[in-house]
C-alpha cells in the first residue's frame, strides 16, 4: 500500500469502533482515523501489488444496500450497487443507497462494476448512480435484462456499457481475473466471484445457498469451490444473513411441495404473495395451480417486469401461460390464483391494494385465501400487521410460513456455512451481508471452522487482505443517498442516544 502526495497517513485513535459496547471478533476496539471524502481530490490508500483492499460501502451494518470495492495494483473494482428499502418510519423516502463519492474521486482507476445477481439490494442503485459512475457493467443475461430496462427508464441505456457473460466464464478486468461460479439463491443466475490477483485469490460469495433442486437454473458448482480450496484461498467475503440460524436451508422444491399442499381443497380465489424476483417460486405457484385446475394471474409491476426478463431468458418455457388481469376479472374465483407483489406490506404494492379493495380489476372477498410465501423482513412487522387486519376483516384466511411450508430462505444457515468453509478453506474470513450481530455470529462459526482470523467490518472500513499484515488500515464515513421517488438527496441517520454517549466518551 502506498500513499500519493495528496494522501495522508492514517493514525489510530481510541474512539470506540461502533455504538455497540460489546467487543467485536478480531478487533482491538480502536478505530482508524476517518479519511475525508468530498472535495480536495482523492485521499486515502492506493492499493499495492502485494495486497487486496476491501471496502464495503454498504451491506455490512444492515440488510441491503450491498456495494463493495476491491482494490489491487492501483485499480478498483466495484461489486454490486444495491438499495435498502425503508418503512413508514421514513415518510417520503423510497430507498437508501451508498453515496459513491469515494469511488467518484478515483474513477480514472475504476475498471468496472460486476454484478452477482439481480436482487434490488444488489442492483437497485445502478440506474440511479450511473451518471456518477459511468464504468463498464458486467452481468449475467437475466441481470443484464433487468439493468438495461432500468437504465432505459433513466434514458441512459445507450451510453451505459452493459457487458453480458455466462456463469462459468472468466473475466479479465484490469488487474483482476474473475472466475464466475454458479451458486443457488432465490433468483435466476446468482454467482460467486473468485477474484484472482497477484496478491492472492479472494472469494466474494454474493447471496447463496446449497439447493439440490432449485427448479430453474444450475445447482451450485461444488467442484469449482473445492478447487479454490485446493489451490489455496486467501480470504472469503461471505453471506451472513442466516449465520445465527441452526441447520440447513431448504430447497425450492420443498416450497413447491408446500404450495401444492396449501392449494388443495381450497374454495374461492387464492392469492400468493412473495418476492417478484423469485422466478423459481413463480414456476412453483404455476405448477401448484395447474395441479388443482387453476390459472395464475400476475399482479403488480415488479411481478410483470420479472416475468418479462424470465421469459426472455427462457426460464418460463415449461410454465403454462399466465392469465391476463382483465380476463381474471370475469373468471370463476375457484379457478384463480393471484400471484402478487407486496409480501412486506408495501403500501403501493398489489396485495396492499387488494386488501384495501383499491385494485381496479381484482378483489378479495370472504372465503378467499392469502398465502404469504416469504419471510417477514425485520422492520416490516407493523405494515404487515395492518395488511393482516384488513384481510381478516374481509373474512379472508391467511396462511404464513409458520402455518405451512410455503417458503424457504435463499441464504445459508449455519450447517451450510460450515460446509462452505470445509470446501474453500480460506485463510481469512470476512463476514458480510448482514447486521453486526449476524456477522459476529458468522465470525465465531468461521473461527470454529479453522480460519486463521475472522475480521468483522462495518460499512466504511478499509481492510487490507494480504499474505502478511491483514488488518483494518483505515475508514471512510459511509454516506448515504435517499431516493424520494423523484430525486436523490443526502441522508443523515438520526443521532441515537448511544451515538450521543459515544461522542461524549470520545
Amino acid at each position: 500500500m502506498t500513499f500519493d502526495s495528496k494522501r495522508r497517513r492514517m493514525a489510530p485513535n481510541n474512539r470506540a469502533r461502533n455504538r455497540n459496547p460489546r467487543p467485536r471478533d478480531d478487533f482491538d476496539g480502536s478505530r482508524p482515523a476517518t479519511i475525508p471524502v468530498h472535495g480536495g481530490g482523492p485521499t486515502g490508500p492506493v492499493p499495492g501489488k502485494d495486497e487486496i483492499l476491501f471496502l464495503p460501502l454498504g451491506g455490512c451494518s444492515r440488510i441491503g444496500m450491498n456495494m463493495a470495492l476491491y482494490g489491487h495494483a492501483g485499480k478498483w473494482l466495484i461489486v454490486d450497487a444495491g438499495v435498502a428499502f425503508v418503512g413508514d418510519e421514513m415518510p417520503g423516502i423510497d430507498s437508501l443507497m451508498a453515496d459513491p463519492a469515494f469511488i467518484e474521486e478515483r474513477m480514472q482507476d475504476v475498471v468496472g462494476l460486476v454484478v452477482t445477481h439481480a436482487h434490488e439490494d444488489h442492483i437497485g442503485a445502478i440506474h440511479h448512480l450511473w451518471p456518477r459512475l459511468r464504468c463498464p457493467i458486467y452481468a449475467s443475461p437475466f441481470a443484464s435484462h433487468i439493468i438495461r430496462d432500468r437504465l432505459k427508464e433513466k434514458g441512459a441505456h445507450r451510453a451505459a456499457k452493459v457487458q453480458t457473460f455466462e456463469i462459468g466464464d472468466t473475466l479479465t478486468i484490469g488487474p483482476f481475473r474473475i472466475e464466475t461460479i454458479a451458486v443457488t439463491h432465490s433468483i435466476p443466475e446468482p454467482m460467486s466471484l473468485a477474484i484472482r490477483t497477484a496478491a492472492g485469490t479472494v472469494l466474494h460469495t454474493g447471496d447463496w445457498k446449497f439447493d439440490p433442486d432449485p427448479l430453474i437454473g444450475r445447482t451450485t458448482d461444488v467442484a469449482a469451490l473445492k478447487r479454490l480450496g485446493d489451490e489455496g484461498l486467501l480470504a472469503m467475503m461471505c453471506d451472513s444473513t442466516n449465520a445465527d440460524v441452526p441447520g440447513s436451508t431448504g430447497s425450492e422444491a420443498d416450497a413447491r411441495a408446500g404450495l401444492i399442499g396449501a392449494f388443495a381443497n381450497r374454495s374461492g380465489a387464492i392469492a400468493v404473495t412473495g418476492f417478484a424476483s423469485n422466478v423459481a417460486r413463480m414456476t412453483a405457484v404455476a405448477e401448484a395451480a395447474a395441479a388443482v385446475g387453476r390459472k395464475v394471474v400476475l399482479v403488480g409491476r415488479s411481478m410483470l417486469r420479472m416475468e418479462k426478463a424470465a421469459q426472455a431468458c427462457g426460464y418460463l418455457d415449461h410454465v403454462p401461460d399466465f392469465m391476463d388481469v382483465r380476463e381474471a376479472s370475469w373468471t370463476p374465483r375457484d379457478n384463480l390464483v393471484f400471484l402478487c407483489t407486496g409480501s412486506q406490506g408495501e403500501e403501493r404494492a398489489a396485495l396492499s391494494r387488494l386488501a384495501r379493495n383499491e385494485h381496479r380489476d381484482l378483489w378479495l372477498e370472504e372465503g378467499d385465501t392469502v398465502i404469504f410465501s416469504a419471510r417477514t423482513i425485520p422492520g416490516n412487522e407493523e405494515a404487515l400487521a395492518e395488511i393482516h387486519e384488513h384481510l381478516r376483516g374481509m373474512g379472508v384466511e391467511i396462511v404464513t410460513p409458520a402455518d405451512a411450508p410455503v417458503h424457504v430462505s435463499g441464504h445459508p444457515k449455519r450447517d451450510d456455512l460450515a460446509r462452505m468453509y470445509g470446501l474453500v478453506r480460506p485463510r481469512f474470513a470476512v463476514p458480510v451481508h448482514g447486521t453486526i450481530e449476524h456477522m459476529e455470529a458468522h465470525a465465531r462459526l468461521a473461527r470454529a471452522c479453522g480460519v486463521e482470523r475472522a475480521l468483522v467490518p462495518e460499512d466504511g472500513d478499509i481492510l487490507r487482505i494480504a499474505k502478511e499484515g491483514t488488518r483494518v488500515i483505515g475508514r471512510i464515513e459511509p454516506r448515504r443517498l435517499a431516493n424520494t421517488g423523484r430525486d436523490l438527496i443526502p441522508w443523515v441517520p438520526p443521532v441515537t442516544v448511544d451515538a450521543k454517549e459515544e461522542r461524549v466518551a470520545a
